[in-house]
């Protein structure tokens, strides 16, 4: 009976260690199924945080925290980059505000401050000269944490414009500019006269519109070309920047046609006196590879005086026609009783 009961018990530890070894490796297959799924999420997180990485990269953007209690900044590798300071180094939140221009700091201090005030967050374009001396634009996201209502940290993105905000200005300087003088083109011309012509009673406007027809230039285009008719109306223009020197706008709004638009202070005199510097200015020889080049100017003034943009025009360019049929190298004021019978020839 002794024996019996031995067996039994026996046979129930074999079965309790067989339970319990099925149970250890039923958890040990678990385990492992768990490592092989935080393994593969591993390489799966560590390929995305390359994709990052490498987009981050290639747009220039990088992620950056501020701890508010102690001003701690931390910082990815782009944005160590974009300020040109080595990877991982120590930031100091103090030293890299010296980096941002006066302007920009101040714009990023004010924003900031309302942003953390107010729970919320910003964006910014800044200006920056970086460490190794290279100015930059960055656009600064920002969004404040908080917990329990109180503020802790602000963090966000800066991202590299430096190329956007040159093809920006570039594309603005083309659309106000012309690209061969770097003078004012017609349309930042119609658009400054227009306001001017429109500005309220109490905003001092240009005392007068000149324009400027060179005369000459055409045989100068035809007899020499193409290339020294443009070196001369980039000599052209200098000449007319430096006699008109103060004025409110010098632009080029045609082929060889100029339009100045002077200051407000101008007395008939004064301008007269700028009118004569013109043709005198650009009266003199140019020169181009030795070759001595002659030009002149005829200038059409119409006094502005509350006219509107269309009458000022019409003025101008009949006080033009009057000194060109003067014979050249002259100038006329548009006076409505001596110059009203004189044919336009634009109108025409």
């Amino acid at each position: 009976m002794g024996a019996i009961l031995v067996r039994r018990q026996i046979g129930r530890l074999g079965s309790a260690r067989r339970r319990s070894a099925d149970r250890i490796a039923e958890l040990e297959a678990k385990l492992e199924a768990q490592a092989a799924l935080i393994r593969e999420q591993a390489v799966s997180l560590a390929h995305s945080q390359k994709i990052f990485d490498r987009s981050s990269a290639a747009a220039r953007i990088g992620v950056w925290q501020c701890n508010l209690a102690d001003e701690a900044l931390h910082w990815t590798d782009v944005v160590y980059d974009i300020f040109d300071l080595p990877r991982g180094s120590a930031v100091d939140r103090r030293q890299t505000l010296q980096c941002y221009t006066a302007e920009s700091v101040a714009e990023l201090h004010a924003r900031r401050s309302r942003a953390i005030a107010e729970r919320t967050g910003f964006s910014l374009d800044a200006e920056i000269v970086t460490v190794k001396g290279n100015r930059r634009w960055i656009r600064i996201t920002a969004t404040v944490e908080c917990e329990d209502g109180v503020a802790v940290r602000i963090f966000g993105m800066k991202q590299d414009i430096t190329e956007e905000k040159i093809l920006g200005d570039q594309t603005r300087y083309l659309a106000e500019f012309d690209v061969m003088t770097g003078l004012a083109n017609r349309s930042q011309f119609q658009s400054r006269l227009a306001g001017l012509t429109a500005s309220q009673p109490d905003c001092p406007a240009p005392a007068a519109l000149l324009l400027v027809d060179l005369d000459g230039f055409k045989q100068v285009n035809d007899s020499f070309g193409h290339a020294v008719g443009d070196e001369c109306l980039r000599q052209v223009s200098r000449r007319l920047e430096d006699a008109c020197a103060g004025m409110e706008l010098v632009a080029r709004i045609g082929g060889d046609e100029f339009a100045v638009l002077t200051g407000p202070d101008l007395d008939l005199a004064s301008i007269s006196e700028l009118a004569r510097q013109i043709i005198d200015r650009l009266g003199k020889p140019l020169d181009y590879r030795g070759n001595s080049l002659k030009l002149g100017a005829s200038v059409g003034i119409a006094l502005i005086e509350g006219a509107t943009l269309p009458e000022l025009l019409v003025s101008a360019d009949t006080a033009l026609y009057a000194a060109k049929a003067a014979g050249r190298n002259t100038f006329r004021i548009f006076k409505p009783d001596s110059l009203a019978s004189l044919p336009n020839p634009r109108a025409a």
